[in-house]
């Protein structure tokens, strides 16, 4: 393999950039300064998020996009000062030390590496692969025969067994003695390994397929005991995960609880040529419920994600499901139209099918009121109204009583093994928002989050942060002695300037390891836990809907935001049936480089949805699932192991305190003290007290525990939706007397500190919001 440093050649350009580059002056270009040139100069070493782009809040014909600026390189890219491709700076004495020892290997079969070491120098590996093959045959006869043996409840002389199903599976008697007092029968726990028949919570079977050790388990006389393992090298959910040395293999659930056009495109073609074309969620609730048609996006949630999904997550070598939630799996409030609570039952379900299969939830509160980043997915396309503007620290505010209920709901014993990660907030826009106020909202979650764990070492979830798109490097020294806290990036490649350079080429450079190996590595160290919450199989725009709904591609030249060049035919890439093997192959190990680089991973996303035009997926390098049945993505995530050479790996273990041990949550007073809640001002807000703000006057609202019920006679308890009962503050609503602007309206609306409400200006849109109802 060729040394030279990885240099894609551009074939647009950007006729809208500054002549000379240059950085822009103070802050990002935001939602409200400039149609569709959002978040352009992101800090080195900030990815691009998913979709960035700006809409007018009366102007719907805006989009959602990801990085719709060029920087307006038409050359390789040989300048250090200078913003790289994909968003990275780089230099070319970065890129020849960093690849001078890379070598690819040849795509091939499945064998079986050690997991801990980050970055195994490559090795002849027949020998392991013949060793791994038989040690792990004799893990999984022996997993397969321990659970069935060891978990599965001996039955009465006089009852009948279980019928025995293919795989070492027992099937479960939950019937009563149907009043025959002479008749006793037990429950038996149902679980197996691979070839095993299931049972789903439908009554549907399947036959089980995990080869790698896998073994589900669930209990009908104890349905929240957990005892399955994802695979043989993953700790069952009954043992414990040691982050910083056992590997998150993760991936996304996204366009299921959260809908987005590109991944779900058969919710919204129904729309798209009407005179209402929905752009995102609010859009599409607001034309179902005025259609009568609201019904369809229940049925999504019970059809689109299914048990049957998380048996073959757990199948695929994968031990980690994220999962992002809107804020109105909680509630809704007046004029909101999304459709309230029901996702959070769906929710529900999945920590159950999470529970049979082994696999460990990070939930991800990916929908805050207001929007805190202006893009399609997080509820609402057009503006940041979360810590921006007059509306700010409300929606602030309400933002963390819904952290508060979730972090209370997920911190109970009935739910902690299974959900042990809580993404506070997805991809909050730091550079517009401001870095000073995120950190005062992240330390503030912080403490919300650890007081509803209640007291004792290691209670309830680790607390997810996203890097807020100001880079790993600003929070090395963030929340010193935190407890159990871990830093999330998201990195895309595909954004941004458009290169003709397939993933051959890409391969060949080692282009993922270049970009990320060594930015993962020194976060590890100098913050602790820091994973990578979104990454896809995408090297361009190209896909329905990617950009947003109608908005084209910068890569085909169809970009409707801005004029890109074409650099090549979108159809090479969306036509899935026209790859070959060579095509696949590289795919492939593209895939391994970037698991190899990025360490701890959540892929994005496990499913992407066909289209009703087409009857095909549309944007097939973000979908795990083809990627499984195609070919292209890895069968076994442990194949990237030593996919990219490593010459300064994080050595384990992470700090005791950073895992609940000895110090964890002596965060020292004096950080606290320096930030404080609420905050004084906001970046475009000089004086907060200005501006309304709510009170801790309303009925806590709690969340709803699952229907489940155990069988014969015995129960289960699952919770009363709160588990500190120390934690009896009062929920933030709006002051009775007052009115207030729209939550959605805009930073850029005069602030108004509470006027009286028959003195509110009709052009406020000034309303009441009635406190919640505990439930």
């Amino acid at each position: 393999m060729s040394n030279t440093p990885y240099q894609p050649v551009f074939t647009n350009t950007n006729p809208y950039a500054a002549a000379n580059d240059a950085p822009r002056d103070t802050q990002y270009y935001t939602p409200e300064t400039e149609h569709l040139q959002l978040h352009d100069d992101l800090p080195a070493g900030a990815a691009a998020p998913r979709f960035m782009g700006a809409a007018s809040q009366d102007n719907r014909t805006s989009f959602a996009s990801s990085r719709p600026t060029l920087q307006g390189d038409d050359v390789a890219m040989k300048d250090g000062s200078k913003a790289g491709f994909y968003s990275l700076n780089y230099t070319d004495s970065d890129l020849n030390t960093s690849q001078a020892n890379f070598a690819t290997e040849p795509y091939r079969s499945s064998p079986y590496l050690n997991e801990k070491s980050a970055y195994p120098a490559k090795k002849s590996r027949k020998k392991a692969i013949f060793i791994g093959a038989a040690v792990v045959a004799a893990v999984i006869a022996a997993v397969v025969i321990g659970v069935y043996f060891g978990v599965t409840h001996k039955s009465d002389k006089n009852s009948t067994s279980g019928n025995t199903s293919s795989g070492n599976s027992s099937n479960s008697d939950s019937g009563g003695d149907n009043g025959n007092s002479g008749s006793t029968k037990t429950n038996l726990v149902v679980s197996g390994g691979d070839g095993s028949t299931v049972t789903m919570d439908d009554g549907s079977t399947f036959t089980y397929q995990n080869s790698f050790g896998g073994s589900w388990y669930y209990d009908p006389a104890n349905p929240l005991t957990s005892g399955a393992r994802a695979q043989s090298w993953t700790p069952a959910l009954n043992e414990t995960f040691k982050f910083g040395e056992d590997n998150i293999r993760g991936v996304n659930v996204g366009g299921w609880l959260v809908t987005e056009p590109f991944i779900v495109p058969s919710l919204y073609e129904k729309y798209v040529n009407t005179s209402t074309p929905a752009f995102d969620e609010w859009d599409l609730t607001t034309n179902m419920a005025a259609d009568g048609s609201l019904s369809d996006l229940e049925n999504h949630y019970k059809t689109f994600i299914t048990e049957k999904d998380f048996a073959d997550i757990a199948a695929a070598g994968l031990n980690f499901v994220r999962i992002p939630i809107p804020y109105w799996a909680i509630e809704v409030r007046e004029k909101e139209p999304f459709l309230p609570k029901t996702s959070w039952t769906y929710f529900l379900k999945a920590v159950q099918w999470a529970r049979k299969y082994g696999l460990r939830i990070n939930l991800d509160l990916h929908s805050l009121p207001g929007s805190q980043n202006g893009w399609n997915h997080s509820g609402r396309l057009g503006q940041i109204n979360v810590l921006y503007g007059p509306m700010g620290v409300p929606n602030a505010q309400r933002s963390l009583d819904y952290i508060r209920i979730i972090a209370e709901f997920i911190s109970q014993p009935e739910y902690s093994d299974v959900v042990v990660m809580f993404g506070i907030t997805n991809e909050p826009f730091g550079p517009t928002i401001g870095k000073d106020v995120i950190k005062q909202y992240y330390v503030k979650a912080y403490q919300t989050v650890r007081e509803a764990s209640g007291t004792g070492e290691g209670q309830g979830p680790w607390m997810v942060m996203h890097d807020a798109f100001l880079g790993l490097t600003e929070w090395k020294s963030f929340l010193p002695n935190g407890d159990r806290v871990q830093l999330d990036i998201h990195q895309y490649l595909c954004f941004d300037g458009q290169s003709a350079d397939d993933y051959s080429v890409r391969v060949a450079a080692g282009q993922p390891c270049t970009a990320w190996a060594t930015g993962q590595n020194d976060s590890m160290t100098n913050f602790g836990m820091t994973h990578v919450g979104e990454f896809s199989m995408a090297i361009n725009d190209c896909g329905l809907w990617v950009n947003g709904v109608n908005l084209g591609a910068r890569f085909d030249g169809s970009f409707t935001a801005s004029h890109f060049d074409k650099t090549g035919d979108c159809s090479t890439y969306t036509d899935y049936t026209t790859y070959d093997d060579a095509w696949k192959a590289s795919m492939q190990q593209f895939a391994l480089q970037s698991m190899s680089a990025l360490q701890n991973w959540f892929f994005w996303t496990w499913k992407i949805g066909n289209s009703t035009v087409s009857g095909r997926v549309e944007s097939p390098a973000w979908s795990y699932q083809l990627g499984l049945q195609e070919g292209w993505m890895p069968k076994d995530p442990r194949l990237s192991e030593g996919a990219c050479d490593n010459s300064d790996p994080f050595n384990p273990p992470l700090q005791a305190w950073q895992t609940g041990g000895s110090g964890a949550g002596d965060v020292p007073q004096t950080f606290l003290d320096s930030f404080t809640w609420p905050p004084t001002s906001l970046t475009n807000l000089a004086d907060v007290a200005t501006a309304p703000q709510y009170t801790a006057t309303g009925t806590i609202v709690t969340l709803p525990a699952p229907s489940i019920t155990a069988s014969g006679t015995a129960s289960v308890n699952l919770g009363n939706g709160w588990n500190n009962p120390s934690d009896t503050a009062q929920m933030f609503v709006p002051i009775a007397t007052c009115g207030y602007l729209d939550p959605w309206m805009g930073p850029s609306a005069s602030p108004a500190a509470c006027p009286p409400l028959s003195t509110t200006a009709a052009a406020r849109r000034a309303y009441i919001t009635p406190p919640p109802s505990r439930r």
